[in-house]
């Protein structure tokens, strides 16, 4: 068995650390990856805290923003070959068994949270901060041509639930969107609804965030939601950042019959203004990855240059640095750890 470096991390609120382990080599049904990128989501931080359990068993190798290269197929693969450039898929697949899987809903990530055993790559399962990764050939997406590792591996996180939320909410012609935070994923929501068309308002309390809002394709950058009313509200109100307080105040701004898309986790209380919400018909949708489909299309939006994400990239010795910079907020806007 051959051998590899890994960013593990040995106990719960362990700090990260290079290790050498064992190299996994691809199964039946699986592709072995060559991680060239893995991007830090705010998940990984909270699995390795203990606020988030999704069955890690420690020491673990997290990581599920991975993107690199198949070095090996395993048995019975015919959808990916060696030398496919790859992004991986949280989920690779449901138990089968349990009354969730029974139901033969499409996979996506509301199997992640009702299956009795789904399988995560970084999650409950080795992830992309290794070297290579054995996945399901099912659970990789092939990436477009002019698209780097460093800029996809965000995408197949935080892009995707950008990009799911938009087009959950169904935004019209003619209707405005509005992106509450502009920060990790905020500002790919932002780049995402201009590039669909959208006239575009940031919500954000930050004063040094204005004007790279404004680069980044909002029409309108307001700091509240009183503002975003006085603006003329929004149809679509998508809520990327860590605080319900921050998204309960955006409220205020929402127009009759629209959308409020909660993607960002928060652990702080929401608090729903009652009356406004029921006399305007205001839905609230809670949305993740929505499917497959919408993960392509985030990948092939970004292709063509109309989204880019803004990372921090770390050599894979400096994982610990970059792990700790995300944990204390201060990445601006995405972590990405690099293998080569």
């Amino acid at each position: 068995m051959s051998q590899m470096r890994s960013v593990v991390v040995l106990a719960l609120g362990a700090h990260w650390e290079v290790r050498t382990v064992e190299a996994p080599e691809a199964g039946p049904g699986q592709v072995l990856v060559k991680v060239h990128a893995s991007g830090i989501c705010g998940t990984d931080v909270w699995i390795t805290e203990g606020k988030l359990a999704f069955g890690a068993d420690f020491p673990m190798t997290l990581g599920h923003e991975g993107a690199g290269e198949v070095v090996a197929v395993g048995a019975g693969v015919t959808s990916r070959a060696v030398g496919d450039r790859v992004g991986l898929v949280t989920l690779q697949t449901g138990c089968g068994r349990c009354a969730w899987c029974r139901r033969k809903e499409p996979l996506d990530f509301v199997t992640a949270a009702n299956c009795e055993r789904p399988v995560l790559t970084g999650m409950n399962v080795a992830g992309a901060n290794g070297e290579y990764v054995a996945v399901s050939a099912e659970a990789t997406v092939l990436l477009p041509e002019g698209l780097s590792y460093e800029h996809a591996a965000p995408l197949m996180c935080v892009g995707y639930t950008a990009w799911s939320g938009l087009r959950r909410a169904d935004p019209q012609p003619g209707e405005r969107v509005a992106v509450s935070g502009v920060g990790g994923m905020g500002h790919l929501a932002l780049q995402y609804a201009k590039a669909a068309g959208f006239t575009t308002i940031a919500v954000t309390g930050s004063p040094d965030k204005r004007d790279l809002a404004h680069q980044l394709g909002a029409d309108l950058v307001v700091s509240n939601g009183a503002e975003l009313r006085e603006a003329g509200g929004a149809d679509v109100l998508m809520h990327t950042n860590s605080s319900n307080r921050a998204v309960a105040d955006a409220f205020q701004g929402v127009a009759p019959h629209g959308r409020v898309v909660l993607m960002g986790i928060a652990f702080d209380e929401l608090a729903v203004p009652n009356m406004p919400m029921i006399m305007n018909s205001i839905q609230i949708l809670g949305s993740a990855h929505n499917g497959p489909q919408y993960l392509t299309q985030a990948l092939q939006i970004a292709a063509a240059g109309k989204v880019t994400p803004m990372v921090e990239v770390y050599g894979k010795h400096r994982a610990a640095e970059a792990y700790q910079r995300t944990a204390e907020g201060k990445a601006r806007f995405r972590t990405v750890i690099t293998h080569d």
